[in-house]
């Protein structure tokens, strides 16, 4: 099998294996479309006394949750890719046999979180944008060039949300367990990627901050390609910006730790 067709097939596993958790799709879906109310309320309270706030009326602040609930699984905000396996691998030691294989290490992972993504977003992602989009009003384009332009920002979002996990990852060939490094990044990746609010709402220079972090090209960059807020072009260079760079840094750490660390457990 050469390579590439081996990494599809990587990325098609990891779609079938997560299509078979059912029950724990429903739950998702279902929790989803719960929180997505909770904040459309909240942020209908907030725009009722601040208008327009951060350049979005309140029809795109309602779209603007959606999009997040559709993406919250789809990007891994709150961690739950591969990088939970891929740590406990390194924790046992399992991962000499990753090592040993003939594949990339980076790019095995990166197809498996790719086909995990894939289904989330098909599988948990469109029923809560679709119950928001039936019951609000929302800001949604009608060009289908449009559309296509989003779903690109969304697959860079993918990757650049892979390599900031790879990297929380790796930490585990030093640290053994990196559930705390895995949970301090949840935290920044929440507050940074504009989960619980917009980054446009954000005030002078933390807001400045926020929008040039990796973190913005997960939920922030898509929505405003969606809703006509952002130049697709530049928002692609932004984002694959930052996805070569933490793929990179990903490269280069994954180097040193098989130069220079023990494999836990033999």
């Amino acid at each position: 099998m050469g390579s590439g067709r081996l990494y599809v097939a990587v990325a098609a596993g990891g779609f079938r294996r997560y299509a078979t958790y059912r029950a724990a799709t429903a739950a998702g879906v279902f929790t989803n479309t719960v929180f997505g109310l909770i904040l459309v309320y909240t942020y209908t309270a907030l725009w009722d006394e601040r208008p327009h706030l951060g350049g979005y009326d309140l029809a795109q602040a309602v779209t603007y949750v959606w999009i997040g609930q559709s993406l919250f699984k789809t990007v891994a905000t709150g961690g739950g890719g591969v990088e939970t396996e891929l740590m406990e691998r390194i924790r046992t030691g399992d991962i000499a046999v990753d090592l040993y294989r003939p594949a990339d290490l980076q790019l095995w992972w990166l197809a498996a979180d790719l086909g995990r993504a894939g289904f989330e977003l098909l599988g948990r992602g469109v029923v809560p944008f679709v119950f928001g989009a039936l019951v609000f009003d929302l800001a949604l384009p009608t060009e289908v060039s449009t559309w296509a332009a989003f779903l690109v920002a969304v697959l860079l979002a993918m990757l650049v949300s892979f390599a900031i996990r790879y990297l929380v990852a790796l930490s585990a060939f030093w640290l053994l367990d990196g559930s705390g490094v895995a949970q301090m990044v949840m935290f920044v990746g929440w507050f940074c990627s504009g989960m619980i609010l917009p980054l446009n709402v954000f005030p002078g220079a933390l807001g400045e901050v926020v929008r040039v972090l990796p973190w913005s090209s997960l939920l922030q960059a898509p929505a405003d390609v969606l809703m006509g807020h952002a130049d697709p072009l530049g928002t692609y260079a932004f984002q694959a910006m930052w996805a070569v760079l933490l793929l990179a840094a990903g490269r280069a750490v994954q180097g040193a730790a098989t130069r220079r660390v023990v494999v836990q457990g033999g």
